[in-house]
């Protein structure tokens, strides 16, 4: 009996390690789809360069902007929330200040991209 529930225990850890991987790689997909909204406001300004007016072009790829931001920003809170209700048993995952830099670098970088883009 006792060995049973030594593996039912070990199932249940394996199960919490493989949820934390899965919270991982979704952080991930959703860091994805912030670059792939960038790539969408670079795109429009070079479809719509000589768009007129230029600003409802860069107006419309700023809201890109905005939305792959929220994207960066809604992934970095899950992840932390997921890592928050699981325990880590058999494996080594990011620590979630780990998400707080990476949201921070890329919304930073979005902001740069933002200021090219108005600047052209």
């Amino acid at each position: 009996m006792s060995n049973e529930n030594e593996l039912s225990k070990k199932r249940t850890k394996w199960s919490e390690d493989r949820t934390l991987l899965s919270a991982e790689r979704t952080f991930s997909s959703w860091m994805s789809s912030g670059m792939g909204a960038i790539g969408i406001a670079i795109g429009l300004k070079a479809v719509f360069g000589a768009f007129e007016p230029t600003w409802v072009a860069k107006l419309v790829a700023t809201a890109f902007l905005a939305i792959a931001i929220l994207i960066f920003w809604a992934a970095r809170d899950q992840a932390c929330k997921s890592h928050s209700r699981l325990n880590q048993n058999d494996l080594e995952i990011q620590p979630p200040h780990r998400f707080t830099i990476l949201a921070s670098l890329l919304t930073v970088s979005t902001l740069g991209v933002c200021v090219v883009l108005w600047l052209l």
